[in-house]
C-alpha cells in the first residue's frame, strides 16, 4: 500500500509539535480493530529446533552445559525445544549407555551426508536431556525416525522418551518432512494416504506399548516441508486421535543456500505465502487448523534452507526478519515457532560448543524481541504504511498494552500508534543491516515517544509498553 503523500500529511497533522525528524520521514498509522478477537500466544511460543543427531553426544544437552542453559533461559523462561530435522531419519535408539567417545561434539543444520549415518541416541542422552530441560525450564517436542526406522525401534525409543522426559515432553512427532519421502525413502507414487497409513501403524504401536506400562503421550504432526496436501490429510485424520495436540510444519523464507536470489534485501520483502490476501500457502494452514480444531506450530523455520545464506542469514537484517515473522505467525494464531540451528550453522541463533563456548547470532536478539508476545493476546490491528516492509502489532499482556513496530526499510518512518502513553521501550538495532556483530536489544525509557507518535529510524524494531 503506497499512499505516501496522504499518510505523511495525516501523521504530520497529528504532530502539532513539528519535530524536524518527523517532517523528513514517511508516515504510517497503526489502529486497533475494535471489537475483533485476537489469539493468545502460549507462554511456550518461543522455541529452538536442533537436529536429532545432536543427541549422539550425550554431553551437549545436559545440565552441566551451564552456558547453553543460560542462553536458553535468556531467550525464554518457558520455551520449547524441538529435536528432529533431516538427521532424525538416520538415527537409532539404544537402551544401553554409550561405550565410546561421541562421533562429534556438535551437529549443526543437516546439510552434510558424511556424519549423520548411524548415529545413536542412548538412555544416557535422554537422562541428560531431561536434566537440561529441568535446568532451563523448557519443554520438548521429540521426533522419531519414520523415514528409515523400524516400528520396533520407534516404540522402544518412544517408551524411553516418555518415561524419562515425563512432564517436559509436549509431543512425539513421527517422521520429519514426510512430504519429501518420495523418491528418497519411498516410491515415486508415495502420497498423503500412504503417509497416514504408516503414521497410524507407528502411532498405534507406540500407544499400545505405553498403555502396557501405564504411560501416556501426546502427538503432533505432520511436520511437513511444504506440500500442504499432507497437512490437509493429517488435519482431517486428527479427529480420530484426541492425543494429537497440535499441527506442525516447516517454513523457510528463501533458499536454497547459494541461490543468487537468496539475498538480504529479498529476505526483508513480504513473502506472498505469509498473507491471506495472496491466497497462497498460509490460508491452507488456517483451514487445516479449523478442520482439526487444533493450533499450528512452526516446528522448524529459518531464513534460508540448506543451512543458511552467508551475508543474509547471519546479519542484523535476519534479526529484523525473525522478529517480524514470529509476530506475524502469532497473529495468524500459530501456537509457536522453533528457529532451527545448532553447531556453527550460518542461520543458527546460538552457535558454538561446550569446549569452545557459545555465542549469540543476530537472530537471537530478534527472538528476544518477539518473545514479549509469549502469554499475550494479539489484538487485531491495521497498519496504513507507505511500504509493506514496515509492520506493526498490538498486543495485551498482564493488563498492559504493547505496540511492536518493525521498520525494514532504509527510510525513517513516523508511526501514529493507539498508545496513549508509554512507560518502557525496547529497541532492536545494529551498526548496519549487514552487521554480524554489535546487534543489541536495549531497554530504556521511551526516548522516541511523543504522545502516540513514534519516530522509527531505518532498519530498526521498537517495542513500547503502556
Amino acid at each position: 500500500m503506497r499512499r505516501r503523500e496522504f499518510l505523511r500529511d495525516a501523521v504530520l497533522a497529528t504532530a502539532a509539535f513539528s519535530i524536524p525528524s518527523y517532517a523528513e520521514s514517511l508516515g504510517a498509522k497503526l489502529t486497533v480493530d475494535e471489537g475483533a478477537t485476537g489469539f493468545v500466544a502460549p507462554k511456550d511460543f518461543t522455541g529452538l529446533s536442533y537436529e536429532s543427531a545432536q543427541l549422539a553426544n550425550p554431553e551437549f544437552f545436559t545440565a552441566a552445559n551451564k552456558a547453553l542453559v543460560a542462553l536458553f533461559k535468556e531467550l525464554s523462561p518457558d520455551g520449547m525445544l524441538r529435536l528432529g530435522g533431516g538427521s532424525s531419519e538416520f538415527t537409532t535408539y539404544s537402551d544401553a549407555d554409550p561405550s565410546g567417545p561421541p562421533p562429534f561434539e556438535v551437529f549443526g543444520p543437516d546439510t552434510s551426508h558424511t556424519v549423520k549415518h548411524g548415529t545413536t541416541t542412548t538412555a544416557l542422552a535422554l537422562r541428560n536431556l531431561r536434566a537440561f530441560l529441568d535446568a532451563a525450564g523448557w519443554s520438548c517436542i521429540y521426533g522419531l525416525n519414520l523415514g528409515q526406522g523400524s516400528k520396533e525401534n520407534a516404540v522402544r525409543e518412544a517408551v524411553a522418551v516418555v518415561r524419562t522426559l515425563g512432564p517436559r515432553l509436549v509431543a512425539l512427532q513421527i517422521g520429519n518432512e514426510p512430504d519429501s519421502f518420495r523418491n528418497r525413502y519411498r516410491p515415486a507414487e508415495y502420497g498423503p494416504a500412504d503417509y497416514l497409513a504408516e503414521w497410524n501403524v507407528f502411532h498405534d504401536a507406540i500407544v499400545s506399548a505405553l498403555d502396557a506400562v501405564k504411560l501416556k503421550a501426546s502427538f503432533s504432526g505432520p511436520d511437513i516441508s511444504n506440500k500442504l496436501a499432507y497437512l490437509t490429510a493429517f488435519a482431517a485424520d486428527a479427529a480420530k486421535h484426541p492425543d494429537v495436540v497440535f499441527l506442525s510444519g516447516h517454513y523457510y523464507a528463501m533458499g536454497p543456500a547459494g541461490n543468487p536470489d537468496a539475498t538480504l534485501q529479498n529476505l526483508l520483502l513480504l513473502d506472498p505465502k505469509l498473507t491471506t490476501v495472496k491466497q497462497r500457502d498460509f490460508p491452507v494452514i488456517l483451514d487445516a487448523m479449523k478442520t482439526a480444531r487444533l493450533r499450528f506450530r512452526m516446528s522448524e523455520m529459518n531464513s534460508c534452507w540448506n543451512g543458511g545464506q552467508v551475508g543474509a542469514s547471519d546479519t542484523f537484517g535476519s534479526a529484523l526478519w525473525c522478529a517480524d515473522t514470529m509476530l506475524r505467525f502469532a497473529g495468524l494464531g500459530f501456537s509457536g515457532v522453533n528457529l532451527h540451528g545448532g553447531g556453527n550453522g550460518v542461520y543458527s541463533p546460538i552457535v558454538g560448543s561446550p569446549s569452545e563456548g557459545f555465542n549469540r547470532r543476530p537472530e537471537f536478539f530478534g527472538m528476544q524481541f518477539a518473545q514479549q508476545i509469549a502469554g499475550a493476546e494479539l489484538r487485531p490491528s491495521h497498519l496504513e504504511t507507505p511500504d509493506d516492509r514496515m509492520t506493526g502489532y498490538v498486543f495485551t499482556k498482564e493488563h498492559q498494552e504493547f505496540v511492536a513496530l518493525i521498520n525494514k526499510t532504509d527510510q525513517p518512518i513516523s508511526v501514529a500508534t493507539p498508545l496513549k502513553h508509554a512507560t518502557s521501550q525496547w529497541t532492536l538495532s545494529g551498526p548496519s543491516l549487514e552487521s554480524k556483530d554489535g546487534v543489541a536489544l536495549v531497554r530504556s525509557k521511551p526516548i522516541a515517544w511523543h504522545g502516540g507518535l513514534v519516530a522509527l529510524p531505518p532498519y530498526t524494531a521498537m517495542l513500547l509498553r503502556s
